[in-house]
């Protein structure tokens, strides 16, 4: 005896696109977090950078189950492509963020000015670019193209704000370990320079 129909099509094509956005999610999650953990060689500084990336998606997620927008190939879509695009706003501001703390003595507060200076114009603009590109898709008589492009611009919008404020706030949460991590170094670079 073997089952078929719509229902049974839908069952197990639901099952698969569950699966595919779990796998696909875990997958830039190691990715993402290897280049971090490569870049940074920091534990701290990788949660640090993975957090205000994480609750966009977990925003939208919420966005999705109120509304009962279900989950389809469109919207499976969203997740691991606005995960991407968010987290490059993060590694530009954190990149930037450890160019200068050496400058500025190990003085997170200074080297967070500093970096949003820099940094933080380019990316709201990316962020804001990003967000009217995605949200055209909203004006599409496809159904599914009008939720991947609402979901996509929520997500991105909602990275930037978690970037420009909660990424700095979170970085002053660790400035112990920063400055620890600042004071290890400048003792290395006198030893090389007494040898």
């Amino acid at each position: 005896v073997k089952f078929t129909g719509t229902s049974i099509v839908f069952i197990a094509g639901n099952a698969y696109l569950v699966k595919s956005l779990i796998q696909s999610l875990v997958l830039a999650f190691l990715i993402i977090a290897g280049i971090m953990a490569w870049m940074f060689r920091s534990g701290k500084m990788l949660f640090v950078c993975l957090i205000p990336n994480t609750i966009p998606l977990i925003i939208t997620a919420g966005i999705m189950g109120y509304f009962s927008i279900p989950l389809k190939p469109s919207t499976v879509l969203v997740f691991s492509v606005a995960y991407g695009i968010a987290v490059d706003t993060s590694i530009h501001f954190l990149a930037k963020f450890q160019q200068e703390i050496s400058r500025h003595s190990w003085d997170t507060a200074k080297t967070i000015v500093a970096a949003l200076q820099e940094t933080g114009r380019s990316m709201i603009y990316n962020s804001m670019i990003l967000f009217c590109g995605f949200f055209i898709f909203t004006f599409s008589s496809f159904g599914g193209t009008v939720a991947l492009g609402l979901l996509s611009s929520i997500t991105l919008i909602t990275a930037m704000f978690t970037n420009t404020i909660l990424l700095p706030s979170l970085l002053m949460k660790i400035e112990g370990t920063i400055k620890n991590k600042g004071k290890k170094t400048a003792t290395r670079v006198l030893i090389k320079d007494e040898i």
